[in-house]
């Protein structure tokens, strides 16, 4: 099942997509997707629903972060071999973790604001999870058990923020709109492996990432293993898994955002992303 929040900001509803591709509207069922919704008995019965019944949404839809009430935003740096390689730093020994504001959180296709005065802003396309249900000390083996679902993300980042300040990668990520999460949540029941997706981001309609989420060093059980080894994991946690070559830093020379530029990301069963830079 294919979990969104549709509307305006502030107003969103609770919404899926059909079988056909279409914004059904779940609002008299469920008044918004929150992590209560995401515990594995719900999402099964949520998967009963008969959407041809629902009402259909029609027109132009803006997609909102198709989760309410996220916990924590987590996420996980150089966790690709070639991007390791294209920013000349070893391969990690365990997995870089740091934190991006909630405030960065945006809709799937709203706009991308770049900070005053900077020069330096990045894309990043990035596999994103939520935690379904609490996790403490998980054992990989059991670890995709506690994912409620995989969605598609942009981490944009300021690298001027991210390397020159005084260190704090969070300082680089964090600014309102630099986190796009969405169309849609898809349940885990529709990704059995999150290691097998093709991931894809051009900028102007010129690919600069192309990869397949099989190139992570440390896939998505390991990091959930890794990571409740020393925190607690809430339902609502979103966890994005890092990016692969082809950023703007790593460029020669780089390349960075302008105003009016367009981005575009998509991965396999995730839907696709639109962003201007304004």
């Amino acid at each position: 099942m294919k979990l969104l929040r549709f509307g305006l900001p502030g107003a969103e509803k609770a919404g899926a997509l059909d079988a056909q591709g279409r914004v059904r509207d779940l609002s008299l069922l469920i008044p918004d997707w929150t992590p209560e919704w995401l515990a594995p008995e719900r999402l099964r019965a949520l998967a009963a629903i008969d959407l041809d019944k629902m009402p259909l949404v029609e027109g132009a839809v803006r997609f909102g972060v198709p989760l309410a009430g996220i916990r924590q935003f987590v996420a996980i740096g150089l966790n690709y071999r070639k991007h390791a390689e294209e920013s000349g730093l070893p391969l990690p020994a365990e997995p870089v973790v740091f934190t991006k504001a909630l405030t960065s959180l945006s809709g799937a296709n709203d706009d991308i604001v770049l900070p005053q005065g900077s020069e330096e802003t990045d894309w990043e396309i990035e596999l994103g999870f939520v935690i379904g249900k609490t996790a403490r000390k998980v054992a990989k083996e059991e670890a995709l058990d506690y994912v409620a679902g995989y969605c598609l993300a942009n981490d944009v980042s300021e690298r001027n923020w991210q390397i020159k300040r005084n260190g704090q990668w969070g300082k680089g990520k964090s600014f309102d709109s630099f986190g796009p999460v969405g169309p849609w949540l898809t349940t885990a029941d529709e990704i059995p492996n999150p290691q097998t997706l093709n991931m894809e981001l051009s900028v102007n309609g010129v690919v600069k990432q192309q990869s397949n989420t099989a190139d992570m060093i440390f896939p998505v059980a390991e990091i959930i293993a890794y990571l409740s080894q020393f925190m607690t994991l809430l339902p609502g946690d979103l966890i994005i898994t890092g990016t692969p070559a082809g950023v703007g830093l790593g460029m020669k020379p780089p390349q960075f955002l302008a105003k009016g530029d367009v981005v575009t990301l998509r991965i396999d069963q995730l839907g696709s992303q639109t962003q201007t830079v304004v």
